[in-house]
């Protein structure tokens, strides 16, 4: 598996080993003010802008939020489970235990959040980019993630268990205690992220492609993997 990640480097002109993901092109219509009250399952929410809204604990099971501007909002515990946000921009959001679990984020942005415990499991991105920000324990085991982009952000022990990553770049982006475990990654660029670091599941990274600096720093890592003894010669 290492050796697979290896070859796929070496040699590369810059972008010649992995296919580029697509970026998301939101271009907002004028918005309306969110009108206030509370979220509502199977709410439609369509051409508004959500400035500073507290949607702390509230259920929005299943919504759709589509050409949507979110800035400022807190989401602590807030209940988004099946919801679908598309062609939108979610700027500054923050909160602790947030339930985005089956949820579908396609052409979306996600500027300098601030979250914590966010429950993405089973979640489809699709031309998403994560710009800024720090995500700590985000959950996106069994996800689908095609044409994503983590640019400038903090990840704290992101769990990509079971999940399929296509077409997925990190950049300048800080990647801590990562999980891997059961992972398919196909197009997978590390080569630019300011740091990577993996807890589980290195084996997974074939279908990934790294830098010789990052290869160096990984090694003591590849070699536990595979059962390989590093021990210095005494003299």
């Amino acid at each position: 598996m290492v050796r697979k990640v290896v070859k796929a480097e070496a040699g590369a002109g810059p972008g010649a080993a992995v296919k580029a993901a697509r970026r998301p092109e939101v271009r907002l219509p004028a918005l309306e003010p969110f009108g206030g009250g509370g979220l509502e399952p199977d709410g439609d929410y369509d051409g508004l802008r959500f400035s500073d809204v507290d949607f702390v604990g509230q259920d929005g099971g299943g919504a759709r939020f589509m050409d949507c501007a979110l800035t400022g909002c807190a989401v602590d515990e807030t209940r988004l489970r099946r919801a679908r946000v598309l062609d939108s921009v979610l700027t500054g959001m923050r909160g602790v235990g947030t339930d985005l679990g089956s949820s579908t984020f396609r052409d979306v942005e996600i500027v300098d959040a601030r979250l914590g415990g966010v429950q993405w499991h089973g979640a489809v991105l699709e031309r998403v980019v994560v710009r800024g920000g720090k995500i700590d324990y985000l959950n996106l085991r069994d996800a689908r993630l095609r044409d994503v982009v983590f640019e400038g952000c903090v990840l704290v022990e992101p769990d990509f268990g079971g999940a399929r990553l296509e077409r997925v770049e990190f950049v300048d982006c800080v990647l801590k205690g990562a999980d891997l475990s059961g992972a398919t990654l196909v197009d997978v660029d590390l080569r630019r992220a300011a740091e990577v670091e993996f807890a589980r599941g290195v084996d997974r990274l074939a279908g990934a492609v790294i830098s010789p600096a990052q290869l160096m720093d990984l090694a003591g890592v590849f070699a536990a993997e595979m059962g390989v003894r590093v021990v210095g010669v005494e003299v």
